[in-house]
């Protein structure tokens, strides 16, 4: 007896963007993830892998110990991220937080510079996470990476105007970063978009959470913004950046060494990153910033298969 397989038919599809000098393209999906007998994934989803422009102080000795022989030099850093499997570098410029070492606009954006004069690949720039100092930094890192297609952000509410000027002017994409709120994306989206940046060089950070630290409102968020998209909300048909690394890295059970009864760390770490990011591919995700290149591996791992039709 043959069986019939019901088909949604989407009426719009997620904004394809390009990224770097050889344009790198993501999104363009007219269908939910994966859905292969429903629309098309013309372009995979990509990770990238984070470098700091400083030695990480709150790193533990596991997630430091890959990259031990560069945490002091991030161009170094980026060169290796990249031999490691990376599609993009992440650069964050953790040395302007106020806490930190408070460098300078000029400062971070020299360094900036180098690392993408070092790679081949796309640059995504994320500030020290202080809106106010962001709102100063990242214009001046825009300027000195003309030319480059970066990605950069993250862009708030709060510091949007100086940042996306930048951004238009020297021809970069940016990150909108609204907290798990589909209303407050679609906002955002829009003051960016009403300041000249076309909505297709505009990615979305929804401030997702780890496996187990919120993941499932996360997903929840995520996957609206995809049904959004794909029924023809041009406001949240744009590209999700996932910082995976960051939120899997906090919990507990990937970061402390001291539980046996949890298993072996270097094995429960990673597959705690890993699974954050599968699950945000399965709910939509584009980019996906990791930490840890073991991550990274058996994450494209599951892309490859994924996108097999």
């Amino acid at each position: 007896m043959a069986v019939n397989i019901i088909k949604e038919r989407w009426t719009s599809k997620v904004a394809e963007s390009t990224l770097g000098p050889d344009g790198l393209k993501i999104g363009g999906e007219s269908t939910l993830p994966f859905m292969h007998f429903e629309g098309e994934m013309p372009n995979r989803p990509v990770t990238a892998l984070e470098v700091f422009d400083m030695e990480p102080a709150d790193w533990p000795e596991m997630l430091k110990a890959p990259y031990a022989d560069v945490l002091g030099d991030p161009v170094a850093w980026a060169k290796k991220v990249v031999d490691l499997g990376a599609d993009m570098v992440a650069l964050r410029l953790m040395s302007a937080h106020p806490d930190w070492k408070n460098a300078s606009a000029e400062e971070v954006a020299k360094t900036a510079k180098a690392v993408a004069d070092a790679i081949s690949v796309p640059l995504i720039v994320i500030g020290c996470g202080v809106e106010e100092k962001d709102g100063e930094i990242l214009p001046v890192v825009a300027e000195a990476l003309e030319g480059k297609k970066a990605l950069i952000g993250c862009v708030t509410q709060a510091n949007y105007k100086s940042i996306t000027a930048a951004a238009n002017g020297y021809g970069h994409n940016l990150i909108a970063s609204t907290p798990l709120d589909i209303n407050l994306c679609k906002q955002l989206n829009i003051l960016i978009s009403e300041m000249g940046l076309p909505l297709d060089r505009i990615a979305f950070d929804p401030l997702v959470g780890a496996l187990g630290y919120g993941i499932e409102y996360a997903y929840s968020i995520m996957e609206r913004a995809r049904l959004g998209a794909l029924t023809g909300d041009k406001t949240l048909a744009t590209p999700v950046v996932c910082f995976v690394g960051q939120e899997a890295w906090k919990a507990k059970e990937a970061k402390d060494p001291d539980v046996p009864e949890w298993g072996p760390q270097d094995e429960r770490a990673i597959l705690w990153e890993t699974t954050t990011a599968t699950t945000f591919a399965i709910a939509g995700g584009t980019i996906f910033i990791l930490r840890h290149p073991e991550s990274n591996k058996r994450f494209k791992a599951f892309i490859d298969e994924s996108m097999k039709a």
